[in-house]
């Protein structure tokens, strides 16, 4: 390929990505999900007020319990487009010779980083998360009990939480559901993850989608091995 023509293609990528990074800036603080709409959300006790609401779902052809299951477990790294996605990012860390890290699960990974379970409702919800510093090169993920994490406010932080949702819409189809939250603890925390989310955004509603088809494709290949008909033995003669 001639020079010319790689620097035109990346400059067709390239683009693109600014004008969202630009538009990402200037949206900053509006959530993105409706009040009406993040009434019924899990995430109401531990942050009714943010600066980011995202929200992602899916019908799934299967019951909430097996969606749930089925979400609980996902292993991100099935998806290409994640696995993309998280090599651009690390990249940088494993050049310094850190090692890469292989989730046997999004959600035990989650926590084997330092997030903590603020609520769960068995077979329907979990609710996850931390106060960090994400613009940090090091980031660190500091859990805290329901009651602390709500009523978290030490300067200079960003509070996450997100959850994993199953809602039924009858005995064998639901919504899951995925909605991520962040406020952040003074003006200077503002600033910092402002720059952070308008630059790093994109990969992350990247993954936050990807993971919408990983669970529906295993919540509903799980519930066709339920209700498969079981095949007849037939009797061999000898």
């Amino acid at each position: 390929m001639r020079p010319r023509h790689l620097a035109g293609g990346l400059a067709l990528l390239t683009l693109p990505y600014l004008a969202y990074v630009a538009t990402t800036w200037r949206r900053y603080g509006r959530a993105s999900v409706p009040r009406p709409a993040r009434q019924d959300s899990p995430l109401d006790r531990f942050m009714p007020d943010c600066e980011v609401a995202e929200r992602q779902e899916v019908v799934v052809a299967a019951p909430a319990e097996l969606t749930m299951a089925a979400a609980k477990e996902m292993d991100i790294f099935r998806s290409p487009l994640i696995r993309a996605v998280f090599a651009a990012r690390t990249l940088p860390s494993r050049l310094r010779g850190a090692a890469a890290r292989v989730p046997a699960s999004l959600l035990s990974e989650t926590l084997a980083l330092g997030w903590r379970v603020l609520a769960e409702e068995p077979g329907r919800s979990i609710v996850v998360g931390a106060v960090t510093q994400p613009w940090r090169a090091a980031v660190t993920f500091r859990g805290l009990d329901p009651d602390a994490f709500a009523g978290f406010s030490e300067p200079g932080y960003a509070k996450i939480a997100w959850t994993l949702e199953a809602v039924p819409l009858s005995p064998s189809t639901s919504r899951f559901r995925t909605e991520t939250r962040v406020s952040t603890t003074d003006a200077r925390a503002r600033a910092r993850f402002r720059r952070y989310w308008a630059v790093f955004s994109p990969g992350i509603l990247l993954i936050r989608r990807a993971s919408l088809g990983l669970v529906k494709a295993d919540a509903e290949r799980r519930f066709e091995g339920t209700t498969r008909p079981a095949m007849p033995l037939v009797a061999r003669h000898t």
